[in-house]
C-alpha cells in the first residue's frame, strides 16, 4: 500500500515524503526538435500540472547536454517512471532521462535530522 502525505507525495519505508526528479538529457537529435514536438511537450506539462502530479519544472541554462527537469508528485516510483517514458521528447527520441528519488527535507521532518 502506498501512503501519501498531506502534500500528496508518496511516503517511503520510513514514512518520509518522497518525490521523483526526472532529469531530461538531450540526445544527438535534440537540435532537430519540431514545433509540433515542443507543443506536445508543453501540453504534457500542462496535463501533469492539471492532474497535480507536477511540483515544478524548468529548463537548465548553462549545462551542456541537459535540457531540464520535472519534480513529480506521484503515488509511486512506477507511476513516475511511466510519466517519464511517455514524455514526448523521450518518445520522439530527442531526449533521454534519469529518474531520481528525492527525499523531501522540510520543517515537518526537521530537515531530515
Amino acid at each position: 500500500m502506498i501512503l501519501l502525505n498531506k502534500a500528496g507525495c508518496a511516503k517511503g519505508e520510513g514514512m518520509e515524503p518522497l518525490m521523483y526528479m526526472m532529469m531530461i538529457e538531450k540526445s544527438k537529435t535534440y537540435n532537430k526538435l519540431t514545433k509540433k514536438i515542443v507543443i506536445e511537450h508543453v501540453e504534457n506539462i500542462r496535463k501533469l500540472d492539471d492532474e497535480g502530479k507536477l511540483e515544478i519544472c524548468g529548463v537548465f541554462k548553462g549545462y551542456p547536454g541537459m535540457a531540464g527537469m520535472y519534480i513529480l508528485k506521484t503515488n509511486s516510483r512506477e507511476e513516475a517512471e511511466e510519466i517519464c517514458r511517455m514524455e514526448p521528447l523521450v518518445v520522439g527520441g530527442y531526449a533521454t532521462y534519469k529518474l531520481v528519488t528525492l527525499q523531501i527535507a522540510n520543517r515537518e521532518n526537521n530537515y531530515l535530522l
